[in-house]
Order: structure tokens, then sequence, then C-alpha cells
């Protein structure tokens, strides 16, 4: 009897293990943005390829401005493989009031649309230069990954540290794609 028990605790155990292998860590993000001093407009350094920038070529930004309650407008804008530019419009907030101001959610969907939590998309603030000069947004997961700058390019050295911080949170850094960038 003691054997059949301690086997089954034996399995129960490697199952919680392998469990455990198959989920991904919490992300860590910044403790506090100044939402303030986020805004503004930032270029697209490099991504991980996602559906929505499919048609992107070059040239994305993202143009951020607060409004009332801590929302955020967003323009994402970019320049598409026929030289047209490409726009989209939505809104950040908070993720949740409580929490830390660097764990935002962001839509692109209708207005009208805003109470359906699938049109809502993970915005997490998971790297920030203190002079507020490159940020690094990311999604818990580990799906999308945006590494941004206030100028259309950013320092190697920075680049790599950038790279290593965000493969020690689990992302496939490999993948990621960078943005082409006029100058």
């Amino acid at each position: 009897m003691l054997r059949k028990l301690l086997t089954v605790i034996f399995i129960l155990s490697g199952t919680a293990t392998l469990a455990d292998v198959g989920q991904p860590k919490s992300l860590a993000v910044v403790p506090s943005v100044d939402l303030s001093r986020y805004t503004g407009k930032w270029y697209e350094i490099a991504r991980l390829p996602n559906r929505f920038q499919k048609n992107c070529a070059g040239e994305v930004t993202a143009t951020y401005s607060l409004l009332a309650g801590n929302q955020i407008r967003v323009v994402n804008e970019c320049r598409r493989n026929n030289d047209q530019t490409e726009q989209a419009e939505g809104l950040a907030r908070l993720a949740n009031k409580n929490g830390p101001n660097s764990k935002l959610e962001v839509r692109f969907a209708p207005a009208w649309l805003s109470w359906l939590s699938a049109v809502w998309g993970d915005y997490w603030i998971i790297d920030l230069a203190d002079d507020y000069s490159y940020s690094v947004v990311g999604t818990p997961d580990r799906k999308y990954l945006w590494i941004l700058a206030r100028t259309p390019n950013l320092d190697e050295a920075i680049y790599q540290r950038i790279l290593q911080q965000t493969a020690a949170q689990g992302f496939a850094v490999a993948q990621l794609v960078k943005t082409r960038q006029s100058n």
C-alpha cells in the first residue's frame, strides 16, 4: 500500500513539474511610468512578427497623447510595400486601476466594442530608459514584443543589452525583425 501511495505521489509530482515547464514565468515590468513623459512620438526599432503589421515595410511609428483618466490616444503609422501610409488609431488604458501603470491594455476596435475584453490587448512596458529615450513593450504570453526609441536609430550596445534582457524574460529574440527607418 505504501509503495502504491509513493508511486502516485511520484507521478503527481512529476506531472506538476512538467506543467510548470510549459508555463512562462511572470513578466517583469518597470515599477511605474510618468505617462506624460511617455507621450509623444516613438520609432519602432524592432518587433516580433505579428499579423496586424504584416503589411508594414518600414517607417513604423507610434504617437501617444495623454487623455483624461490616464487614458492614452494611440496613433500607429507605417509605410506599406506599395509606399502608401497605413494608420491605425486606438486607445490605451490602465490594465488594472490598482496595478502598476506600466501595465496597459490597448484596443484598435471601434469604441462601441470596448465592453468586450477580447478587443483589448496587453501592452506592458518591460524596460524604459531613465531619460525615456527607449522603451520595450511586451505581452505576458511572450507572443508580442516591440523595441521603441525616440529617434529612428538606437545605439547598438543598448540594443544588444535589450536583446539579452528580453531573452532572459523568455522572448524569442532570434525572431525579432528590425524595422527600416528613413533617417
